[in-house]
This record gives structure tokens, C-alpha cells and sequence, in this order.
């Protein structure tokens, strides 16, 4: 279980250079995953995916029962991260993922779990 306990990630650079060099503009996904999605260790798993996609932004549990997400980083990737989030293969059970895509802001370094 040690793959978000702060690794390094080949790649994961979030400097301007990076997206163009690979080909793919830096967006920002913001999600709001509802249904059985707290205590049931969502938040750490989909920290774990965000971290092996190279992706940085932050994961948090919000009062209504829902979880949020936030994640930067190449749009194939992030469309990796929401594609994963909708796919049925996260732990608890998703009932429905409200999201949107927008240019990122570059606000984070890493991925982190609240």
C-alpha cells in the first residue's frame, strides 16, 4: 500500500515546459463523487490513482456525505482519473460523479487526501 506515501513520480513535474513537451495541455478536474464514498477508503485509493497518473490536486470529504476531488495535470491523464472515478472499479459503491474540466490553475504540488 506504499504507493502514495510520498514517492517520486517519473514525470510528474507540473512546470510549464512539461505539458508542451509532451504534447497535452494541463487541465483541472473538478468532481463531486456521490453515493458510499466515505469510510470506506475512496479518498486514499483515488490518491493512489491521481499519484500514478503523475497527477497533483487534492481529495477531501465533504459534510453532505460526497466526496471531492481535485486533480491537475495532462488531459489524457486527468480523463484517466474521471474515467476511473465513473468506472465502478473504486471502493464503496459510486452512485454518480458530478464533473467539470477547465484549464488547470497550477496551484499544487503533489496529491494529497483531507
Amino acid at each position: 500500500m506504499g504507493r502514495h506515501a510520498g514517492q517520486a513520480q517519473e514525470g510528474s513535474g507540473q512546470e510549464s515546459s512539461g505539458p508542451e513537451s509532451s504534447g497535452h495541455e494541463s487541465v483541472r478536474l473538478e468532481a463531486r463523487v456521490h453515493g458510499m464514498v466515505q469510510a470506506v477508503g475512496f479518498r486514499y485509493w483515488t490518491m493512489g490513482q491521481a499519484e500514478d497518473l503523475g497527477l497533483s490536486g487534492e481529495v477531501r470529504n465533504l459534510d453532505d456525505g460526497s466526496v471531492s476531488v481535485v486533480a491537475e495535470g495532462p488531459e489524457p491523464k486527468v480523463r484517466q482519473l474521471l474515467e476511473w472515478l465513473n468506472s465502478g472499479s473504486t471502493p464503496g459503491r459510486v452512485d454518480n460523479v458530478d464533473a467539470s474540466i477547465s484549464a488547470a490553475s497550477g496551484e499544487f504540488r503533489g496529491f494529497r487526501a483531507h
